[in-house]
């Protein structure tokens, strides 16, 4: 269960980097549809985080788990910090999920059927 959560992490956090690629924060206000998409990212990978075990959490601790829980409990769009979220910790996030797949594999495989 907790590898799913770290693979929709991932999924939803690389969704995001792509929607903003290469705009600048007065853009992305600007744009309704591409706010929508992210908010609905983010939304998922708050959801999933918060989701994730304590131990899990534990496991991988540079990773800001206290910022997406309140991601997960308020709406994204809501969010004062929305650009700041997007611009820092989404990225943030990816790179210590990379860290922690190369350092504990074991964390991220999938049970075998």
């Amino acid at each position: 269960m907790s590898q799913m959560l770290l693979q929709t992490i991932e999924e939803a956090g690389v969704a995001v980097l792509t929607l903003c690629e290469g705009i600048e924060e007065s853009e992305f206000a600007k744009s309704r549809l591409t706010r929508q998409e992210v908010c609905r990212q983010l939304g998922i990978l708050g959801v999933a985080a918060h989701g994730l075990a304590p131990s899990m959490q534990a496991a991988l601790p540079e990773i800001d788990w206290a910022s997406w829980s309140n991601m997960a409990e308020s709406e994204a769009k809501d969010n004062p910090r929305l650009w700041q979220v997007i611009s820092v910790l989404v990225p943030e996030t990816l790179m210590w999920l990379r860290v922690y797949r190369n350092q504990q594999p074991e964390l991220f495989r999938t049970a075998s059927v």
